[in-house]
């Protein structure tokens, strides 16, 4: 697959995304090993493509989209009156990474199929795709060639 400039620009900015929070962690004295440790542990939100595409889209895309950490460390801060722990931004860190590797919030269309584009070699559909994933991914195969 043939990247589009789209995609390359908002890959380069998870990149800078990371670079901030790989800085922000080592301001904060975060302990690399425990980083290393809980790092993917995100990655366990793909057990729920156990139970279907779309348990398991709506359980990665819970996992992997930065509000989820955000929103839960500015709570944690106003409730406890507390800097927030590094380890928050080890999950950002996780998602920022995947973002890099060209790895997006899930459709329910299938795995591969992500807010960055598809990702992966095959790229047909299954049954239940709809209409404008068809022609999505028709779009995709042509510029591919």
């Amino acid at each position: 697959m043939k990247a589009n400039t789209v995609s390359l620009l908002l890959r380069a900015e998870a990149g800078l995304e990371l670079a901030g929070i790989l800085a922000g962690y080592r301001w904060l004295h975060g302990s690399w090993s425990l980083f290393a440790l809980l790092f993917l542990l995100p990655d366990l939100s793909m057990l729920g493509y156990l139970r279907g595409a779309r348990t398991g889209a709506w359980a990665y895309n819970a996992a992997h989209t930065y509000s989820v950490p955000a929103v839960l460390a500015v709570v944690t801060w106003l409730i406890g009156g507390v800097i927030p722990s590094p380890l928050w931004l080890v999950w950002l860190g996780h998602i920022a990474f995947d973002r890099v590797l060209g790895y997006g919030l899930k459709q329910e269309t299938g795995f591969g199929h992500t807010h960055l584009g598809w990702k992966g070699k095959d790229v047909t559909l299954p049954p239940e795709a709809t209409l404008r994933s068809r022609h999505h991914a028709a779009f995709a195969g042509a510029a591919r060639a």
